[in-house]
């Protein structure tokens, strides 16, 4: 072999391009390293970094994550958010549930977030709107039940379903229209805390639930129920929320309990 071919000079545009090749797998491994998890999300989620959550969850873009997503998006709007951002949040939680949902039909968890934030959504909007988002938040909820009939979320969710409509339409026309029924929200609501008795949510919605069917009848069963859920000790940030929500409504109950007494 001469000196000339063995000195040949190597070709640029290989060079360039193994350079390149090299440059890409790094980088790769990077992001393979710095990938993040749906416990990383959900441990922004019981941080109460609902945002940073619904981005890595939405990153992710698993129905897993994008259930969760959804969630903490729906959360953040209800409970943080400003209200003029209510719409354009619960827009993009709603464009995250349906791909959960789509992702993975048989996620019972992702048709649950996506009835939550229809119901949210419908809050945000006229009341014709509104109206029509009735039914898809039953179908989606017992869309979850179907999947999972053990989830006590759903059972709590479907209870506020029907006494959310009869307490607003009354009983006649919210089974006429839509088929709601104060037995049937009693039922649900019980199904809930007979799987999930030690539940601060299950628990407060149950409450929530009966003083919208009847605020008399059921005060003393809400108020019993608002005083165990206010015992439990709040495990993440959702549930610190959650345990100012039913201090107030305690609160509430009592002085409307004051306020029956001064008119005797």
């Amino acid at each position: 072999m001469n000196s000339r071919n063995r000195h040949r000079s190597v070709n640029p545009v290989w060079l360039l391009f193994s350079c390149c090749l090299a440059f890409a797998y790094v980088l790769l491994l990077i992001g393979v390293a710095h990938a993040q998890t749906i416990g990383e999300a959900k441990t922004a989620y019981a941080q109460g970094r609902f945002t940073e959550a619904a981005r890595i969850g939405e990153g992710l873009g698993t129905s897993q994550g994008l259930a969760l997503s959804a969630k903490s998006l729906s959360v953040h709007a209800h409970y943080i958010a400003a209200k003029s951002e209510n719409k354009e949040i619960l827009e993009r939680a709603l464009k995250m549930a349906r791909k959960a949902v789509l992702s993975d039909p048989s996620n019972a968890d992702a048709h649950l977030q996506l009835a939550r934030v229809i119901g949210r959504r419908a809050q945000t909007v006229g009341v014709i709107e509104a109206a029509g988002e009735a039914e898809k938040i039953r179908e989606s909820t017992e869309n979850a039940l179907r999947i999972n009939p053990k989830l006590a979320a759903a059972h709590i969710s479907l209870g506020r379903w029907h006494s959310e409509l009869v307490g607003a339409m009354g009983s006649f026309l919210a089974r006429s229209v839509y088929g709601a029924r104060k037995k049937d929200a009693i039922s649900s609501f019980e199904r809930a805390l007979i799987l999930a008795p030690n539940a601060k949510d299950v628990l407060l919605q149950y409450a929530l639930g009966l003083l919208a069917l009847d605020d008399y009848q059921y005060r003393e069963k809400a108020r019993d129920l608002l005083t165990r859920s206010i015992g439990l000790p709040a495990k993440d940030a959702y549930e610190r929320i959650l345990h100012i929500e039913a201090v107030e409504a305690l609160d509430s109950l009592n002085e409307s309990d004051d306020d029956d007494d001064d008119d005797y």
